[in-house]
């Protein structure tokens, strides 16, 4: 699985007017299952993502985790994280889990990461989705279970 993590002091998403998911401080994840992952992957990718110290402690430092700072996340089905541009300028994204398989892994990774202790907000697979958000710092970082 790959995911795009972006600290935040907000966000949220909205499918045709209606926002389906917002939070407040903590992180917008936005998450493509691969083909080849297995069950493990979700959960594997949550509890890295949970205990990622990028909050900042009493003395500025980025040495907390969404769990330290009772933050949430707003998990994000993304398929394009797959994009492969080595060839030709039009992407390919065959490398992403079929929609299925990607809808099961995205939902299992959404439930792994609230089992972690965060509060979650959720996209809507296969949706056209507007996501806004105030990136807070800003911190933005490409995690891959593969890596």
């Amino acid at each position: 699985m790959k995911a795009l993590i972006q600290r935040v002091a907000e966000a949220r998403v909205t499918v045709s007017g209606e926002v389906i998911g917002e939070i407040g401080p903590g992180l917008l994840i936005l998450v493509c299952a691969m083909q080849g992952d297995t069950d493990e992957a979700p959960a594997k990718l949550a509890r890295k993502i949970a205990a990622l110290r990028i909050f900042r402690d009493d003395e500025r430092r980025m040495n907390r985790s969404l769990i330290d700072t009772h933050g949430a996340a707003l998990v994000v089905s993304q398929f394009p994280l797959a994009a492969d541009t080595s060839r030709v300028n039009r992407p390919g994204f065959s490398a992403a889990a079929p929609p299925d398989e990607g809808r099961r892994l995205y939902e299992a990774f959404a439930h792994h990461i609230e089992a972690e202790g965060a509060s979650v907000a959720t996209g809507r697979f296969g949706a056209d989705m507007q996501v806004s958000l105030v990136n807070d710092g800003p911190v933005t970082i490409w995690m891959d279970t593969d890596a």
